[in-house]
């Protein structure tokens, strides 16, 4: 780390990427992946996550940029770039871009890297309404059985925002998988419905 905030390493950024922009996707990829792969400190890897996300570029958030979304997922190897990458990144190619996409992240929740499998699980995390239960359902329960601890979080993580839209399908979701589901995500997928009351079997 070079010790730089958030706000100001925001701040920082915004004349540079004004000055150098970008002419087409592919270079914007191969930006984007530079900046990461040859980062020597922290902030430079968040400054290629802020590369990719900036709103001029937002159009080339498409199903050819998955590849790249998989190397940082890899080459990061923790939540804070995880999760970025996850939730804004692969869920808005998602969102836009459904049919192709889907049976991508169907193969990353079975992947060999356990980053990859929370990316999967974490993927809808912002869709709301426009959640896919089938995919979600699917990410969480090929990885119930994983003990990692950043796979059982986020697999509570995605019940419990989900549960903010479709309550009733979270809690019968929760006791559907009984024991299956470890103590964290359960915890976490019923936090907001314990506050509000909601019935729901006792543990």
């Amino acid at each position: 780390f070079l010790g730089i905030q958030r706000p100001a390493l925001t701040k920082a950024l915004s004349p540079v990427f004004k000055r150098h922009r970008l002419s087409d996707a592919a270079r914007w990829r191969a930006t984007v992946s530079t900046l990461f792969l040859e980062a020597e400190h922290r902030e430079e890897r968040y400054a290629a996550l802020a590369l990719m996300g900036r709103a001029r570029y937002r159009a080339w958030l498409r199903p050819d940029a998955l590849p790249l979304c998989e190397i940082l997922i890899v080459e990061g190897g923790w939540w804070d770039i995880v999760d970025d990458v996850a939730t804004r990144k692969v869920g808005a190619v998602l969102a836009s871009h459904r049919a192709e996409v889907t049976p991508q992240l169907r193969i990353w929740a079975t992947a060999e890297n356990r980053w990859v499998r929370r990316g999967s699980v974490l993927a809808q995390l912002k869709h709301k309404g426009e959640t896919d239960r089938g995919l979600l359902g699917y990410a969480i329960e090929r990885n119930l059985d994983d003990g990692d601890f950043f796979l059982r979080k986020a697999i509570g993580w995605a019940l419990r925002e989900y549960a903010k839209t479709s309550p009733d399908w979270v809690v019968a979701f929760v006791e559907r998988h009984g024991e299956r589901l470890s103590t964290l995500s359960r915890r976490e997928a019923l936090r907001i419905l314990r506050r509000e009351r909601r019935p729901i079997s006792p543990d």
